[in-house]
């Protein structure tokens, strides 16, 4: 039987100490919306120049080692802020915090193109990623305070498109703004217009809560500079492993242990600190603990609706960002829709989550098993059937996930666990690249060595010499990283499919149900 959990999006909340919720109204709606653009605009500003890089070491003459490093800088900023910033937007009150931090976004955003030096480029680009932390775990935290109760779920619906629509929609800018109008500042500049409309809703639109200054004094600080630490060293770990060669690298070694350690120190200070940044106690709720964990590993297995067809294309058929937008958007536009008709589902009577969650997994499994497929004669059209069902299963696996876990969850405890899931958002991003790309590195040398090994054999029993297998090399490397490509999928199929019956292990939840309403 379905447990009937009383939570952030069961129902409203009457006995909080929090500040008297606003009328729900255009001015509120405005004021929302505001926070939905500045989080989108925080995941364009990861995408975009991550997927511009090329074009931007080839403005500044910079290699491929020492430009890795401001995609390194951005990762470190954002996982290092996303914990703590739902605290610092109930100190500050939230509508200074996401002005001021807006505002930041945006002045960055425009000073970046005119930075020529690589200090000066990590400098803002290690700023630009802590202000983009800090801006999307605030679009949950507003969306369970704001939005009545009955259709919070669609606000979740919104938060879901930080990890389903900004990713691949920013494949088409990035395309734009590199291929169409042939100038990179704009990959950095996109923002500006955005920044300037979120700022003037969220001027307009959000109500002005008092200043809780208080709460600086109880604060753990130090557990705040011991998980600031280790987090900042991990993402390092994350990000430049596959290029240093993991544990072939000193300064990965000292990093995994030193960000261990320092991340260890800091759970076990706010572990024990009466007034916790991050409530880890929250994680012994099974929806919660399970769920994270759940969380993790779909966002490990969302790599193959981004990275392994982008990958491919540029490396096989050698295509540019803007010949492979058809791929990104084919799972992106449909979000805009999507995301609010799962939740829809979701508040049927009878509509169990966690079979939403599981039919979603099934779903990108079937795509990813079709995935597997691939030969190196694959361009963009042969996709997309691959990402209409990473577009359909997405939605429903994301947004089934985050109703299952904000729904036993106090409205009280809603900024912990926006931290938690916007902590683990960006690391379980992150960890999914690097082990995706590794996979494919790995599984790249053992197809190469093996068809070289049987080209080697073929040749000398045909009396070809070294000079015409050489001509075949182009072709083995083609041929390596289709097979590598189709590893993946296979194997991101497979992960999908063991997730399906943890899924089933999580509470079932009863959907709110809208507010009745006495005959006039």
């Amino acid at each position: 039987m379905a447990i009937v959990i009383a939570g952030a999006l069961s129902m409203p909340n009457t006995r909080t100490a929090t500040p008297a919720q606003p009328v729900f109204g255009p001015r509120l709606i405005a004021g929302l919306t505001g926070v939905f653009i500045a989080a989108i605009m925080a995941g364009f500003n990861n995408r975009v120049p991550a997927l511009s890089l090329p074009d931007i070491r080839g403005a500044h003459g910079l290699g491929a080692d020492a430009a890795s490093w401001l995609d390194t800088v951005y990762l470190v900023g954002e996982i290092t802020v996303q914990p703590f910033a739902a605290w610092f937007a109930i100190t500050l009150s939230l509508r200074r915090y996401q002005l001021v931090l807006i505002s930041a976004a945006t002045l960055l955003g425009l000073l970046l193109p005119f930075a020529q030096s690589l200090p000066s480029m990590l400098l803002l680009r290690g700023l630009q990623g802590a202000v983009a932390g800090g801006l999307i775990p605030t679009l949950m935290m507003a969306a369970l305070r704001f939005l009545p109760f009955h259709i919070r779920l669609h606000g979740l619906a919104l938060f879901a498109m930080t990890a389903t629509l900004a990713p691949n929609l920013a494949v088409w800018l990035a395309g734009v703004w590199t291929d169409q109008l042939f100038d990179w500042r704009w990959v950095y500049w996109q923002i500006v217009p955005l920044g300037m409309f979120s700022l003037a809703l969220c001027a307009w639109g959000l109500p002005q809560d008092p200043p809780r200054h208080e709460r600086f004094g109880q604060g753990n600080w130090i557990g705040h500079i011991c998980l600031v630490t280790g987090l900042a060293l991990l993402a390092i770990v994350l990000s430049q492993g596959v290029r240093l060669g993991w544990f072939h690298s000193t300064l990965i070694c000292s990093a995994l242990a030193g960000g261990l350690i320092a991340t260890f120190a800091g759970l076990l200070s706010e572990w024990h600190h009466p007034s916790p940044f991050i409530r880890l106690q929250l994680l012994s709720r099974r929806n919660l603990g399970l769920g994270f964990t759940l969380f993790v590993g779909l966002l490990v297995v969302l790599m193959s609706g981004a990275l392994l067809p982008l990958n491919f294309l540029a490396q096989v058929q050698g295509y540019r960002p803007l010949q492979s937008s058809a791929v990104g958007l084919t799972i992106g536009l449909p979000q805009l829709v999507l995301g609010s008709l799962v939740a829809l589902l979701l508040y049927q009577p009878w509509m169990d989550a966690r079979k939403v969650f599981a039919t979603g997994l099934l779903i990108v499994a079937i795509a990813c098993w079709l995935g597997a497929q691939i030969t190196s004669e694959w361009m963009w059209h042969q996709f997309v059937a691959v990402q209409a069902l990473q577009a359909i299963g997405q939605p429903m696996a994301v947004v089934s996930l985050l109703f299952l876990a904000t729904s036993v969850v106090q409205p009280m405890e809603g900024p912990f666990v926006s931290g938690l899931v916007n902590m683990l958002r960006a690391f379980g991003t992150a960890l999914g690249s690097a082990l995706v790309t590794q996979l494919i590195l790995i599984q790249s040398h053992f197809h190469s060595d093996m068809l070289l090994d049987s080209m080697a054999r073929a040749g000398a029993a045909l009396g070809m010499h070294e000079d015409q297998l050489m001509t075949l090399s182009d072709a083995v490397t083609t041929q390596a990283v289709t097979l590598a490509t189709a590893d993946a999928y296979r194997a991101l199929s497979v992960l999908a499919l063991m997730l399906i019956p943890l899924t089933l292990c999580l509470t079932p939840v009863t959907p709110p149900s809208p507010p009745s309403r006495s005959p006039e």
